[in-house]
């Protein structure tokens, strides 16, 4: 069944159900307040026949034959009937052929003082079998206490005494009726102004699972399904994100395992023609060693582009032990910048170190050297006839080291993704050495995390780029949990 129906059978059967209990408990109310008000009224009559049954004019009763039977004939246009009963349970009124008597446990009662009221007499339960169904009193006259002069039946028809009842009962299957007919239309209306909410978000669910991912659905945040939509739209702009960042690590993945077999091919090519070379002594005898150190140039190419991966991998599962010390920052940054002044040199760069005498940094040194190496390396990768500055100083609980440059730089989107494995900010300025896999900054962000620290990048286009990084004294380290 769907579920407009479903919502609107709900609604039907709870107003139905709800006239329904209240008409049921009308008619019951009105039913008693009926019957009632028939008792008080043949009371009233069996009361005033019983005072003049019990009073005397001259030692005679005032009620005689002739006077009942003018009476009888009054109240039968009312359908009104009595029956009297004298103190030994025979009926003096009307008078029969066959002595008729009330049953014994009946007559008992009455003699006893007690009134009963009778709500049908059909079963012949109280006086007898009647031409029509009455409701009606049975009372007791007594001349004294303890002194029971006769017993008056006086009722009224049931069919007489029901005739509101069945007006009421008429009146509600009417009123549920017309409950029904508005009953349907509103509940259409309610079950329609529901479902169509739910139709939407089933219309934009298709939509995100047929890769649509710009479907935002309206809403007033007026009830739960508009909330539901709230948290739907959430959802869809979170699933339109990962979507975009899939596409990036994609298309990285891809630019990365072309720019692995275009730097594995040159190297194994090299190496493949050396061999074939020595192998038919088609490399003169003079040639040799510099064909053998170039062959070993390029293997060591080939390791260093494996082991980068392989590092990249266990730090970035944390599958490395860092054993931090205490040591000076400002030795290790001399150091590098020594070692890396030839790299500097070849792209027509300046290399400059600007530090205080002494940095205290509590690291792990050799991944703290290999950090600022692959930071370095960066620069100059990126850098042609400029100027890169390595700046270092302390700061409470902490050391910070820059490494700024005045090379190509970086736009936004690339900012946004430059510490991403395989990114390459330019591939086609990336020249050899460390870092043209695009691991070298995917690593130095891992590393500096598992550290507890902090990098930060500000790049702008053509005016170059400010690497710095904040490593904390120990138990100031800022450990991040990503989610």
């Amino acid at each position: 069944m769907k579920l407009i129906y479903q919502h609107m059978l709900s609604f039907l059967l709870i107003i139905v159900t709800t006239v329904s209990i209240i008409g049921y408990a009308e008619i019951d109310y009105i039913k008693n307040q009926t019957y009632s008000q028939n008792f008080q009224r043949m009371e009233s009559y069996a009361t005033t026949i019983g005072d003049l049954a019990t009073s005397e004019n001259n030692g005679k009763s005032l009620l005689s034959d002739d006077f009942l039977n003018k009476l009888r004939f009054v109240l039968q246009g009312d359908d009104v009937n009595f029956r009297i009963f004298n103190a030994q349970n025979q009926q003096i009124y009307p008078k029969t052929n066959v002595p008729m008597r009330l049953p014994a446990k009946v007559f008992r009662t009455l003699k006893a003082g007690k009134e009963i009221q009778i709500r049908n007499n059909n079963v012949e339960r109280y006086i007898g079998q009647t031409k029509s169904a009455y409701t009606g009193v049975l009372v007791p006259w007594n001349h004294g206490p303890g002194n029971l002069v006769g017993i008056i039946w006086i009722g009224s028809t049931v069919r007489n005494v029901e005739k509101p009842i069945m007006m009421a009962k008429r009146n509600l299957i009417n009123a549920l009726i017309v409950t029904i007919i508005v009953g349907i239309i509103l509940s259409f209306l309610l079950a329609y102004y529901s479902t169509s909410k739910i139709k939407r978000l089933s219309k934009a669910t298709e939509k995100v699972a047929a890769g649509d991912f710009d479907v935002q659905i309206p809403h007033k945040n007026s009830d739960e399904i508009d909330h539901l939509a709230s948290n739907f739209n959430y959802m869809v702009r979170k699933l339109k994100k990962s979507n975009e960042e899939i596409e990036a690590q994609e298309k990285r993945r891809d630019q990365f395992m072309a720019d692995a077999a275009h730097e594995m091919r040159t190297p194994l090519t090299t190496i493949n023609g050396i061999l074939e070379g020595l192998e038919y002594d088609a490399i003169p005898e003079e040639s040799k060693p510099k064909s053998i150190a170039l062959m070993s140039r390029e293997t060591k190419r080939l390791i260093r582009l494996v082991n980068e991966n392989l590092d990249y991998e266990k730090i970035r599962n944390n599958q490395i032990i860092l054993y931090k010390t205490k040591f000076d920052a400002a030795k290790v940054l001399k150091d590098v910048t020594a070692q890396l002044q030839q790299n500097a040199a070849k792209a027509n760069d300046q290399l400059e170190l600007q530090v205080t005498d002494e940095i205290p940094i509590y690291a792990d040194q050799d991944r703290f050297t290999q950090i600022m190496v692959n930071l370095i390396q960066n620069a100059i990768q990126f850098t042609r006839d400029g100027k890169i500055l390595v700046t270092g100083k302390r700061l409470e609980h902490a050391a910070q080291i820059s490494v700024i440059d005045n090379g190509i730089g970086m736009s936004a989107e690339q900012r946004k993704y430059i510490f991403e494995r395989f990114f390459k900010a330019d591939p086609s300025r990336a020249r050899l050495g460390t870092g043209e896999s695009g691991l070298g900054l995917a690593i130095v962000s891992s590393l500096i995390k598992q550290h507890g620290g902090k990098i930060t990048v500000t790049s702008e286009e053509g005016k170059g780029s400010n690497f710095t990084i904040t490593i904390y004294d120990k138990g100031y380290e800022q450990f991040v949990t990503e989610k």
